[in-house]
């Protein structure tokens, strides 16, 4: 028994270290829908134009997101498959090689096919949210929820610029633990503005977006999790039902032992 105690306090270490790593920004909660075609849909069409261009989703196949979000296949062929070559059923990778993604990057973008399950929706969107104006760094942005991010904001034309603009008062009241920055005293993590007037989208417009993707990148995660909803609550009526039948049983058996 205390064996197993200690193996499940060591489990639950990397976790302990994640959380003490991550966002000194508060993370937004969205509730994702797998029901909502409409969203899933533009999710995946955002998720193929804007970052498929360096992250894969190896694990999961143009042909299976077509079939699960009502789309048919001769359409997905002509607007989001880019590639003459690659075929329907084929799984959703990028040309670019990673030996040639680590010499540009440093490292290679991660495949995102499981990036929900591995960080969580909410940190996803916050994330994707927290991108702001930082010239010290090479893509000229860093991120409130990573920090010293090394990916580009690849949807800035449509949200606009976003810089720091922390007071020790806004950080108080919402206990949110900014960094200073040795060198530059710059604060890092914490609140953001927002110029609306150099972004395509209006906040409300881009959040929408940003909900959609996310919504899409957590069906890819688990893309049966509808079907075991549906499958799942079969099974509970049928338990149901079984109870009665069983219980009818055993009376009937044990009728003439008592």
């Amino acid at each position: 028994m205390k064996k197993f105690i200690v193996a499940f306090l060591v489990a639950l270490l990397p976790i302990g270290a994640l959380a003490a790593g991550g966002a000194k920004l508060p993370l937004q909660h969205i509730e994702t829908d797998y029901t909502n075609q409409a969203s899933l849909q533009r999710g995946m069409q955002t998720f193929v134009n804007r970052c498929m261009g360096c992250h894969s989703a190896e694990f999961q196949r143009f042909e299976r997101a077509a079939q699960d979000l009502g789309m048919p296949n001769n359409l997905v062929e002509e607007y989001l498959i880019f590639d003459s070559e690659k075929k329907i059923g084929e799984q959703m990778t990028i040309a670019m090689a990673k030996e040639d993604s680590q010499v540009w990057f440093g490292n290679p973008p991660p495949d995102l096919t499981l990036e929900t399950r591995l960080r969580g929706a909410d940190w996803v969107y916050t994330y994707l949210l927290g991108f702001y104006e930082d010239p010290s760094r090479p893509w000229g942005v860093n991120n409130a929820v990573y920090k010293d991010v090394g990916m580009p904001n690849v949807l800035e034309d449509l949200q606009g610029i976003q810089k720091l603009a922390c007071t020790e008062e806004v950080l108080m009241r919402y206990g949110i633990e900014g960094d200073i920055d040795p060198l530059t005293g710059a604060r890092v993590g914490g609140c953001l503005s927002h110029d609306a007037s150099t972004g395509e989208l209006t906040a409300q417009e881009f959040d929408k977006v940003i909900y959609d993707l996310v919504n899409f990148m957590a069906y890819m995660a688990e893309p049966s999790k509808q079907d075991a909803h549906r499958i799942g609550t079969y099974v509970l009526v049928f338990l149901f039902f079984f109870f009665f039948l069983a219980y009818a049983l055993k009376r009937e058996f044990w009728r003439d032992i008592h």
